[in-house]
């Protein structure tokens, strides 16, 4: 069971990634977010920042259905996101290497090509011989 801590320790594992100040989390990878706590919005009451639920970048609608349709108790979607490659995670129906996947596919999408041919963004879990997870789990 993942939850915000985990997303914090994740996203600021991968190169270049840039945190903005926030209620909850906010991840960017050359000013392009790829990861950040779900702003839920009720008619008639104040906007509502939701640890528990992540705003994920997927990369286009055909993954975003799949998503949805394939895994419905983990992902689901909300009136402003339609048309937008963008699903709702639930952080608590994840474990740590699932979420570490998630997270990391949606910096990969968002991170320019000349960012990743850095040192720094050469595949991750070849660096050092450790994967991302376990960096990201040991806070490094």
């Amino acid at each position: 069971m993942a939850d915000a801590d985990d997303v914090r320790r994740v996203a600021l594992a991968l190169p270049h990634m840039v945190e903005n100040p926030s209620d909850g989390f906010d991840f960017r990878v050359a000013d392009k977010g790829f990861v950040w706590s779900y702003p839920e919005r009720t008619p008639g009451k104040p906007r509502v920042i939701r640890l528990d639920i992540a705003v994920l970048f997927v990369g286009d609608e055909a993954e975003k259905q799949a998503l949805l349709l394939g895994e419905p108790e983990v992902f689901f979607t909300a009136p402003g996101y339609d048309g937008l490659p963008l699903v709702l995670l639930r952080l608590a129906a994840v474990d740590l290497d699932r979420l570490t996947e998630l997270v990391t596919d949606a910096w990969r999408m968002r991170v320019p090509d000349a960012l990743v041919n850095d040192r720094e963004g050469e595949p991750l879990g070849d660096r050092e011989g450790e994967p991302l997870g376990d960096r990201a789990a040991a806070g490094k």
